[in-house]
């Protein structure tokens, strides 16, 4: 074999090398989602870019205030996590959140929720031992948990923790949570 043919497949074989970890990379640890709509404003915006962490929920639970990715309806949502499995959530006509009938103390919210907006949560809505309630940041643009058609997330449709927002640049960094 002359050293042409030897540097080829060297090539070729540290190419597949390569395409192998990306893949392991995003089936297992991470991967990259787009913000697509004003649902997580002011903490994310249209556009964003995200590293989405799929490998810290294998060793701990999702944690109230944690911005998670899931699917619905064949695209991927991003919310705040705001109940935990085996709570009780409920918003009253005036907005405020109550979580097993403390108000939640809680900065995220865009502006105050309008009573048009607090959707079936106006009862009380308990969770499952595997169930969360989320809702977007900006609380009077957000298809969340209040809504029916999205109800509350089990535990195994979550894809993985939003952590790192890397586009724009000028945004770029690690995500709060708590």
């Amino acid at each position: 074999m002359n050293k042409v043919m030897k540097e080829m497949i060297s090539t070729l074989l540290y190419l597949l090398f390569v395409l192998c970890a990306v893949l392991a990379l995003t089936s297992f640890v991470c991967q990259r989602t787009k913000v697509e709509g004003a649902s997580m404003e002011p903490t994310l915006y249209d556009g964003d870019n995200l590293i989405v962490d799929k490998i810290s929920y294998r060793f701990r639970d999702p944690s109230r205030f944690d911005i998670i990715v899931f699917p619905h309806e064949q695209v991927l949502f991003i919310k705040r996590i705001i109940g935990l499995p085996g709570e009780t959530v409920q918003i009253d006509a005036k907005g405020d959140i109550y979580i097993d009938g403390v108000l939640l103390p809680e900065g995220y919210g865009k502006e105050v929720i309008r009573p048009e907006n607090v959707g079936i949560a106006i009862e009380p809505i308990v969770l499952g031992e595997d169930e969360y309630f989320v809702m977007g940041d900006n609380r009077n643009n957000s298809a969340d948990s209040r809504m029916e058609s999205v109800g509350n997330v089990k535990r195994d449709a979550i894809v993985g923790r939003a952590w790192v927002r890397i586009w724009p640049f000028s945004r770029f960094g690690v995500l709060k949570h708590q």
